[in-house]
């Protein structure tokens, strides 16, 4: 989500999904995570959880922001923005640019190594352009604008295929209007109306066997609408309900100059539409307990009707200790890429009858507070997911069943005021259940990553040290030959800093170090991390 509206689009997410790495920080206020209940809100296709990404929205004076870095293998980042508030009026609005060359050494047998042992056809460039208005009409009504745009250039790396030299253009808007109201002056009773429009364009492009070319473009846009109120009908139980509109259509050409695959060049126009109604009950009849019940009705013009009920709860046992659970049904439906337009670049079949993913996610867990300076969490997550969405033989199919359990646990303790030690492990588990597969890990998921860091902030000085660490993951898709798709890549660890030091009031300094260890590895399948990369620069509000 983007301030509360869905971003998403309607292709699967090998093409057109949203690349968080492009939402460059400048635009960035805070980032709000849930789970449980949160898709009957959101979506049912919500399996992991919710991440909502709120722009800045800034009151005060006017103030201005500017940054510059560069840094190893032709890094280079800048950033302006300004943000502030004239009267009922506030504003931010910002440009970013991040760009690199990525030509650092790999061994023999990682992608895209060149005669000259260099990665080739790694390099980067986003502009990322925002915008948020918000006018305060009076104090029970608020009207808000945003704008929220994304250019990327790049070469294009794939699972490790072998030798691209494909080019990736891949462009995103997202523009959303909201207007909140105060039933009674209270924040008892909130109704929100708001409309967005979103846009994702991916085009790929290039070389073929050499000789030959290829190119694909997907189109995707969409439309949004919503209408929901969140009202405390008792001071034990508040109801948010409300209705969810989007269409969604899709533009898509495929052309290649390969003779055996002339006959799949094609133009595709489709759409559909998804309507929900949804609401969420919360009750706390107590002071130390509180559950939740919800259902989510979609529609949708091509796979119909689905009902989609969630739960959680929470009981805080003292105030050092509380239990929580939920759980709750998901659907996904397949891409209108998948299900009607090849694939120029992996030579991917369509297949227009595939089935949605459909299947249940739960959690459960304990909060805790050892002592006033050490608290932590440990999670139990689950989820079943029949008619998985898979390549097989060329051609998107429904594989079948996979189960994911896994296993998370967190600590975080504040050492000193300025001195604060984190911790955070994950193990998952997730096992497909049937078809050629069966008893496999799913490619490119490990079974660990862990990260340890230590932070010390002081008087505007800021000092980050993290470790972090993955198991690797299993090599499914474009191996070199004598490596089969049962093999996993080497396990990893890391090492980064990254220092904010104040040189005057409004001036900073900033430093980046990647990799401390200096030792290159395979981060995914015969993808590789350079070693020790550097990025400084400086900061200056006024």
């Amino acid at each position: 989500l983007l301030n509360g509206r869905p971003v998403g689009s309607n292709v699967s997410t090998y093409h057109g999904a949203t690349d968080l790495n492009t939402l460059l920080t400048g635009s960035i206020e805070r980032i709000e995570l849930s789970s449980g209940t949160a898709s009957t809100l959101y979506g049912s296709e919500a399996f992991g959880g919710i991440v909502n990404i709120m722009t800045k929205e800034v009151i005060g004076p006017t103030r201005f922001n500017l940054m510059a870095q560069a840094g190893s293998y032709g890094q280079q980042n800048y950033q302006a923005g300004i943000a502030g508030s004239v009267n009922a009026l506030s504003y931010a609005v910002g440009y970013e640019r991040y760009q690199a060359d990525n030509n650092y050494p790999v061994p023999v047998g990682a992608a895209n190594r060149g005669p000259d042992g260099q990665l080739f056809n790694g390099d980067t460039t986003v502009e990322n352009y925002f915008g948020r208005f918000t006018y305060q009409i009076d104090p029970s009504n608020t009207l808000k604008l945003d704008a929220y745009g994304i250019t990327s250039r790049k070469g294009l790396l794939y699972f490790g295929f072998p030798l691209q030299n494909d080019r990736l253009n891949h462009d995103w808007l997202n523009l959303g209007l909201s207007w909140t109201r105060l039933i009674g002056g209270s924040d008892d009773s909130v109704f929100t109306t708001s409309v967005g429009y979103n846009r994702d364009y991916f085009d790929t492009y290039g070389p073929a066997q050499t000789v030959f070319s290829r190119r694909g473009k997907l189109d995707s846009q969409g439309i949004t609408a919503r209408l929901e109120h969140n009202w405390k009908v008792l001071p034990f139980y508040t109801v948010h309900y409300g209705l969810d509109l989007r269409t969604e259509s899709l533009a898509g050409e495929t052309i290649s100059t390969v003779p055996t695959l002339l006959r799949f060049n094609e133009t595709e126009n489709r759409d559909r539409t998804n309507t929900a109604l949804f609401v969420l009950n919360t009750f706390k009849l107590v002071d130390r307990v509180q559950f939740e019940v919800g259902l989510r009705q979609n529609f949708n013009t091509d796979y119909g009707s689905s009902a989609h009920p969630s739960f959680a709860s929470r009981w805080e046992i003292t105030p050092d200790i509380a239990l929580r659970g939920s759980w709750v049904s998901v659907r996904r439906n397949p891409g209108l890429d998948q299900l009607y337009l090849f694939d120029t670049v992996h030579n991917w079949l369509p297949n227009p009858n595939l089935q949605a993913e459909t299947g249940s996610a739960w959690t459960a867990g304990i909060d805790f507070k050892l002592t006033s300076v050490l608290s932590g969490q440990l999670s139990y997550f689950g989820n079943s997911l029949d008619n998985r969405i898979s390549v097989v033989a060329g051609r998107w199919t429904n594989v079948g069943l996979v189960n994911t359990n896994g296993l998370e646990a967190s600590l975080r303790w504040q050492i000193l005021p300025q001195l604060t030690a984190l911790m955070n492990y994950t193990y998952t588990n997730a096992r497909i259940e049937s078809g050629v597969e069966q008893g496999l890990q799913l490619s490119t998921i490990p079974f660990s990553v862990a990260q340890f860091g230590i932070s010390y902030e002081w008087d505007g000085l800021q000092l980050n040290l993290y470790a972090n660490y993955n198991s690797g993951s299993r090599r499914a898709l474009f191996n070199v030959p004598g490596v089969g798709t049962r093999e996993f890549s080497p396990d990893w660890w890391n090492l980064d800093f990254n220092l904010r030091a104040p040189i005057s009031q409004n001036l900073d300094l900033l430093i980046y170090l990647e990799n401390l260890a200096d030792v290159s590895y395979e981060r995914v399948n015969r993808i590789y991390q350079p070693g020790m990369t550097f990025r400084a620069g400086l900061s200056v509000n006024f």
